[in-house]
């Protein structure tokens, strides 16, 4: 989302003078992100749920788990549904009703980042081949936006996977007993998937943007790296990039996603 009218002029050229000796308002480089802070078990009610913080911006992922059947062309293999809702509490800018675009292309691109690193092993959620299946249905809130929810709504989805406990399953009634716990964790591959969302303000790219240079960004781009591989690539807004840019991007990619790695490096072991 592109909001450069709600920052003043005087401001975004402020951040771009800044970027020329690559400094930010808050001390930071180019590449620099933010303190990133997880919490675990927020919700009572969920298979897994963690808070994420990344500065002031945070979120709350929840994972849930219910067994229905398996889409045709994959019928021995559980399903993934990630949907984000951006609550108004977290910025005057949302509103409540319906999801709006945003919110659409936050739940895509999370998903994306999941199901393309092959994260999680979907026939292992196979219940009865073509006929039941798990389903985990990954919800992202917003609770405060002050930039960045990509990167913070990936970390989070990652982290609540990792922590999530398939519930009990009763075969004979073929009902899911809530509150139940089988103790058994999801099938994941040991690589989790990391992604960092570059911006380019004027003629700099930038990662962990705070709201008022995330409303200058000219555009972005979401890489998700598992491993040493990138494993998908997601771009945003409506401005054209060059292929020259896309190799800084790609060059300056590796380095930063490590960097965050090590940030929540416990949390994902």
């Amino acid at each position: 989302m592109n909001d450069q009218n709600l920052t003043p002029r005087i401001t975004a050229d402020r951040i771009k003078e800044y970027l020329q000796q690559d400094k930010r308002f808050d001390g930071r480089t180019s590449k620099e992100f933010r303190d990133i802070k997880v919490e675990k078990n927020i919700s009572k009610n969920a298979e897994g749920s963690v808070k994420v913080s990344i500065g002031k911006t945070e979120v709350l992922v929840g994972v849930k788990m219910a067994v229905g059947e398996p889409y045709p062309d994959s019928a021995d293999e559980g399903n993934l549904m990630v949907t984000a809702e951006l609550l108004p509490l977290s910025s005057s800018r949302y509103e409540n009703g319906p999801p709006k675009f945003p919110a659409i292309e936050l739940g895509r691109v999370t998903d994306r980042i999941i199901r393309e690193s092959k994260f999680v092993d979907f026939k292992s959620l196979c219940i009865k081949k073509g006929e039941k299946v798990w389903t985990v249905f990954v919800d992202i809130y917003s609770l405060n936006d002050d930039g960045n929810l990509f990167d913070a709504a990936a970390i989070g989805a990652v982290l609540a996977l990792k922590d999530a406990k398939i519930p009990k399953y009763d075969e004979k009634e073929s009902k899911v007993l809530y509150g139940e716990s089988s103790g058994k964790g999801l099938a994941l591959s040991k690589d989790a998937p990391i992604s960092v969302t570059f911006h380019k303000v004027g003629d700099f790219f930038i990662v962990d943007p705070v709201r008022e240079e995330e409303d200058i960004s000219e555009t972005r781009i979401t890489i998700g790296m598992s491993g040493n591989n990138i494993s998908s690539m997601q771009k945003g807004d409506s401005s054209s990039i060059d292929v020259e840019d896309m190799k800084k991007i790609i060059d300056g990619a590796e380095e930063v996603i490590k960097r965050v790695y090590k940030k929540i490096e416990t949390h994902l072991k």
